[in-house]
């Protein structure tokens, strides 16, 4: 009697790695069409209303110019395809990948918060009920049914959050240099 071959783990479905893109561009296209008239119209009034919030705080929201942040929402996209492709070339089991999702995630938990605190709409807080937070959990869950998700861990949330802040930082530098 010969043993039978060892069962291969699934491989998670193309959805769950490159499905990071599109529901990263979903997310960030409300962003791009909100957040130019956001900025001249509540930061204003959120600075008057919030007067012991340091202007360093407000500063990034201030005037934003619409085709520059457009400019940065898609080089940050870049990261994002490059995390996607990544996650896919490696059945989900990619760092890069997986650190992506989970900042992703952290992200729109950043966007109901930032609204909580201001207390109304902030720009990405409508798709990321929708959108980024259940995309995320349904991926990660995918990811652990299929055997490679890697453990949560502190240093992995930090990761994850420091390559989206990283990311978005540089992009947004880029993106006033060749304005």
């Amino acid at each position: 009697m010969t043993p039978s071959p060892p069962r291969r783990q699934p491989r998670p479905a193309t959805a769950v790695t490159l499905g990071l893109a599109v529901a990263w561009a979903a997310h960030d296209l409300e962003e791009v069409v909100t957040m130019a008239r956001w900025s001249r119209t509540r930061v204003p009034a959120l600075r008057a209303r919030l007067p012991r919030v340091p202007a360093r705080v407000w500063a990034p929201f201030t005037d934003v110019d619409g085709r520059e942040f457009a400019t940065a929402v898609g080089l940050v996209g870049l990261v994002v395809a490059a995390a996607a492709a990544d996650g896919q070339r490696t059945g989900g089991r990619s760092a890069f990948y997986q650190a992506s999702l989970n900042g992703f995630g952290l992200h729109g938990l950043v966007h109901l918060a930032q609204s909580a605190a201001t207390r109304g709409y902030t720009p990405g807080v409508v798709t990321s009920p929708l959108i980024v937070i259940p995309f995320t959990l349904w991926a990660r869950g995918r990811l652990r049914r299929a055997g490679v998700l890697r453990p949560g861990r502190a240093r992995d949330v930090a990761f994850g959050l420091g390559l989206a802040g990283a990311a978005t930082a540089a992009a947004h530098a880029v993106a006033r240099r060749i304005r």
